[in-house]
C-alpha cells in the first residue's frame, strides 16, 4: 500500500504548528514532512513527533532570503560558502529528528541569459556534487526537485528530464529524484511513462491536484487511483508527500484518502 506522508506546512494551517503534528496523527499519517523548520523549537518539535510516533521523512535546506525572493542557492554562483553553511544547519536538523531526506533548492536565475545559464548550470553541479557527498557521510539522502515556472518564476531545474541530467551529470550514489506528480504534470506530463523509466532514481514523491494545486482527488486532471497503484505495484518503499493546498480545510478533503487508511473517520 501507497505510505503518505502530510507535509505540515501546507496542511492544518489553521492550527499552530506543534498541533499540526497530532492533527496528522489523529487521521491516520504515520509520517510527516515541513519544508523549513528551521524558525521551529527543535526539541519541541522533536518531542512532539515522538509522543504521537510520526517519522519525519523530509525536510528542505535552507532557501536563502525567503522574503526577498530566493527559492535556493545551489544554482546561484558566488553564494557557495552560505550554500554550504546551510546544509549544515540542515543536516544537524536531520541527524537530530532522524530525518533521512534533504531536499535541495536550485535558486531563481535569469533564464534568458545564456552566459547566466552556464553558469548556474556549472555551480549547480558542483554544489549538489558537496551536498551528496556530505550528506552520505552525515547518512541523509540528498533530493534534488524540478519545480514548475508557473508557481515558481526563473526556477532553474524545471522539467523532470532536466533533473535525470543532473543526475547522469553528478553521478552520485547518495543523489536522488524527489518527483513531485503536480510540478511534473505542469511541465511535462507523462507521469506513466517517467515513473516506470526512473523510479530506482526516486527517493520521494509528492502529489497535488491539476490545476490549483489541491486535493489529489477526483477533481483535476491526474487519474490518481491509478498511479497510486501502479506505484504500489512496482514495489516504490518511499513516501509520498501530501503538499497540497486544501479546498476548504485538511479534513474536510482527505476524503480521497480512506482508501488508503488515512481520513476523519481514522480509528488509531
Amino acid at each position: 500500500m501507497p505510505r503518505f506522508s502530510a507535509n505540515l506546512s501546507t496542511l492544518f494551517t489553521d492550527r499552530p504548528f506543534l498541533d499540526r503534528v497530532s492533527a496528522a496523527a489523529g487521521v491516520g499519517f504515520k509520517a510527516v514532512e515541513v519544508q523549513f523548520p528551521y524558525h521551529l523549537d527543535r526539541d519541541a518539535f522533536g518531542d512532539a513527533l515522538a509522543e504521537y510516533r510520526l517519522s519525519l521523512v523530509l525536510c528542505n535546506a535552507p532557501p536563502g532570503d525567503w522574503e526577498a525572493g530566493e527559492r535556493g542557492l545551489a544554482a546561484l554562483p558566488g553564494r557557495e560558502e552560505e550554500f554550504r553553511d546551510g546544509l549544515d544547519l540542515a543536516f544537524d536538523w536531520c541527524n537530530a529528528l532522524k530525518c533521512q531526506r534533504l531536499h535541495v533548492m536550485a535558486g531563481i536565475v535569469d533564464l534568458d541569459d545564456p552566459d547566466v545559464l552556464e553558469d548556474a548550470y556549472d555551480a549547480y553541479l558542483r554544489n549538489i556534487a558537496y551536498a551528496a557527498a556530505q550528506g552520505e557521510a552525515r547518512g541523509v539522502k540528498v533530493l534534488i526537485e524540478p519545480i514548475n515556472g508557473v508557481d515558481m518564476p526563473g526556477y532553474f531545474l524545471q522539467r523532470p528530464d532536466d533533473a535525470v541530467r543532473v543526475l547522469d551529470e553528478v553521478d552520485h550514489r547518495n543523489l536522488f529524484l524527489q518527483y513531485d506528480l503536480y510540478h511534473a504534470q505542469m511541465t511535462q506530463g507523462g507521469l506513466t511513462d517517467f515513473l516506470e523509466g526512473n523510479l530506482h532514481r526516486i527517493a520521494h514523491m509528492q502529489v497535488a491536484g491539476v490545476p490549483g494545486r489541491h486535493e489529489p482527488d477526483a477533481n483535476g486532471e491526474i487519474n490518481f487511483p491509478y498511479l497510486f497503484n501502479l506505484i504500489d505495484a512496482h514495489g516504490y518503499a518511499g513516501w509520498i508527500g501530501c503538499e497540497y493546498r486544501p479546498r476548504i480545510n485538511t479534513i474536510a478533503g482527505l476524503r480521497w484518502a480512506r482508501e488508503w487508511g488515512i481520513g476523519q473517520d481514522h480509528k488509531a
